[in-house]
């Protein structure tokens, strides 16, 4: 008779615990990156094109400063050919302040890194 209550009240630890674990992890919010706001994805409307007014490669990535209406966007891609003057369209994607790019040894006060040029 022991044992067998013993069992339940194990068995009973192992619920309330596993009960608690799930709830845990229902309620916990994902995590958010600190270099980057949570839901600040540039929109498909909001196209990221313009003229190339400047443009780098480094590290696997092609960095281009793009001018729409006077306005100047940093934009990451991967590793694409392109030339100052060309005009281009990219994907939306992901903005990011203060990037310091290791390779460069430079910072951008805002860039946004892109799939790739439409």
């Amino acid at each position: 008779m022991k044992l067998s209550n013993l069992v339940v009240a194990a068995a009973v630890v192992v619920l309330i615990g596993a009960a608690g674990c799930k709830s845990a992890k229902q309620e916990a919010p994902a995590p958010v990156s600190q270099s980057q706001p949570a839901g600040h994805a540039v929109p498909a409307g909001d196209s990221l094109s313009g003229k190339v007014v400047e443009t780098m490669n480094s590290g696997g990535y092609t960095y281009v400063s793009i001018e729409n209406g006077g306005k100047r966007t940093w934009v990451a891609l991967p590793d694409t050919k392109v030339k100052v003057g060309q005009q281009i369209t990219c994907q939306p994607g992901m903005p990011m302040q203060n990037f310091t790019s290791k390779t460069l040894n430079r910072t951008f006060d805002s860039i946004i890194f892109s799939g790739g040029i439409l």
